[in-house]
């Protein structure tokens, strides 16, 4: 991906998006590639560049966009930082490309932001700002809604602060250094940076010529990018030459400026300001009457401007073509998505509608199959019911002959006791005494039948005394002759009763249930 990433690999990473990404990530993520190229940038520029290579290629594989973007914009600021521009607005503009596809206004506001960079070493202050301007813009979007930070706002100001100061419009500087202060308080009432201190140091010599408190400054800044960022020494050893010049230490002025081009080198880091270092030292050697130096120094920096921006130069001309090509891809771009989501649109209509038939389908055939359960299940249950009445019924059929064959015993011996006592010829005290016996034993009689009863009716005696739980056993015996459908008389020869007690019993048994006159005391039995 020396050139950019082509139109075809594009359009591959167009549909991925399409298909695959997620919006909501993280801003500005890091992953291996991009860590191993920053370890190896200070050492091999040609290494660094390889592994950010690889990482691209291998995140196109993996269409993981957003890996993807990054890399391409860590490839990119290490080409702007070797001056090599063509290269670097290639990786952006592919990283652009991208992010607009997936709708990643995270990636799109740093992409701005750093096009702003780009366009800063062109020494293009319009185009400059336009891209700050919009990066800033997206950014305060994402701040309201909580996707991003206030110190992505800082970092924002502060990239416009140094476009004024190179441009050398310092009024302008001095607003956006009150932007980058007022948010920071908003972080934290003691928030501070030291990139924003160290272009107020600047500011405050230069305008206010407070050289003592802004050097002061400058020092502890340089204390800390030694620890922190060395790479950035290159522009803090800059801002010391400018207020050394503008005090009017030359000697001073020219020592920063070289230990500024000694940073650049050495960690081929922001090698923009050697051409800034090379105009101001040949001026400095020319002023002072050392023209062999001044001399050397005007010659490195036409060298070095021709490189980038002679007639020669590949940035010249890719930067003449920048408007151009830029609008002539958006266009193809824009076309390409399009077409893109009008094929995602039919795909999704024809899914959506073979899903809204499968799932028709499928509540048809839940509905139906539980309908057809639940009838063959309360058919199951009704036939169940049928059988355990009819056997219930079969039962009671039995146990009523059973009884019945018991009142006709006790009937019998009635009978037979009448008989004998009238009679002369039988021994009457025998006879007496059987029929007693067989009359003692209408208990025993009873205990069989209700052995035999609770067998068949199982709840019933439970049921019942749950709902009246006042009756007594007298009571029950009585409700279960009922349930039966015995006559008062069968009930008053089974009871040993006459037919007037059973008739009373009855009646005492209607109050104690509460039963309205006309109820038929036998129905009622069958419901327990």
């Amino acid at each position: 991906m020396k050139n950019g990433m082509g139109l075809q690999k594009v359009f591959i990473i167009i549909l991925c998006i399409l298909c695959t990404y997620a919006n909501g990530q993280e801003p500005y993520v890091t992953n291996k590639y991009i860590e191993k190229a920053r370890q190896l940038t200070e050492k091999n520029i040609d290494s660094a560049v390889y592994y950010l290579n690889r990482g691209i290629d291998n995140y196109s594989k993996e269409k993981d966009t957003l890996n993807l973007i990054n890399s391409l914009c860590q490839l990119s600021a290490l080409y702007s930082n070797i001056l090599d521009y063509g290269k670097s607005y290639d990786g952006y503009w592919d990283a652009l490309i991208l992010a607009d596809l997936s709708s990643d206004t995270i990636s799109k506001s740093m992409i701005y932001q750093e096009l702003g960079w780009l366009y800063n070493s062109y020494r293009r202050e319009q185009e400059s700002l336009d891209y700050f301007n919009r990066s800033l813009k997206l950014k305060k979007k994402l701040v309201k809604q909580k996707k991003i930070g206030n110190d992505y706002l800082v970092s924002n100001y502060f990239a416009i602060v140094n476009c004024y100061r190179v441009n050398n419009n310092l009024k302008m500087a001095k607003v956006y250094l009150d932007s980058c202060k007022v948010t920071l308080k908003e972080i934290g009432p003691n928030e501070k940076s030291i990139y924003v201190e160290s272009e107020v140091a600047y500011y405050n010599a230069i305008v206010k010529k407070d050289y003592k408190e802004s050097l002061s400054k400058l020092n502890k800044a340089k204390d800390y990018f030694a620890k922190k960022d060395p790479s950035y020494l290159s522009i803090i050893h800059f801002l010391f030459g400018k207020i050394y010049t503008h005090k009017g230490d030359y000697s001073k002025g020219i020592n920063s400026f070289k230990n500024s081009l000694a940073f650049s080198e050495k960690y081929n880091k922001h090698l923009g300001y050697k051409l800034f270092n090379y105009d101001i030292l040949s001026e400095l050697y020319y002023n002072s009457g050392n023209y062999k130096e001044a001399f050397m120094y005007k010659d490195k920096a036409e060298k070095l401007n021709e490189k980038i921006f002679g007639r020669s130069s590949k940035n010249n001309k890719h930067l003449i073509e920048i408007k151009d090509k830029y609008r002539l891809q958006k266009e193809k771009e824009i076309e390409m998505l399009n077409e893109a989501k009008i094929q995602k649109l039919e795909t999704q209509k024809r899914i959506s509608f073979l899903r809204n038939i499968l799932m028709t389908a499928v509540i048809v055939f839940l509905l139906l199959y539980g309908f057809l359960f639940f009838r063959n299940l309360r058919r199951k249950n009704n036939l169940e019911k049928e059988k355990i009445n009819e056997v219930m019924k079969l039962k009671n059929r039995e146990l009523t002959t059973s009884v019945l064959q018991l009142i006709e015993k006790e009937e019998f011996i009635v009978k037979l006791k009448n008989s004998i006592a009238k009679g002369e010829d039988i021994d009457v005290r025998a006879i007496h005494s059987m029929v007693n016996s067989f009359q003692n034993s209408i208990g025993d009689s009873w205990k069989e039948f209700e052995t035999r009863f609770i067998s068949v009716n199982q709840n019933f005696y439970k049921n019942i005394q749950n709902k009246y739980p006042t009756l007594s056993q007298t009571d029950l015996k009585l409700c279960a002759l009922l349930k039966l459908g015995f006559s008062s008389k069968e009930m008053s020869s089974l009871l040993g009763i006459t037919i007037e007690s059973a008739h009373t019993s009855r009646y005492r048994l209607r109050k104690k249930l509460n039963l309205k006159k006309g109820t038929n005391l036998v129905k009622f039995m069958t419901k327990f």
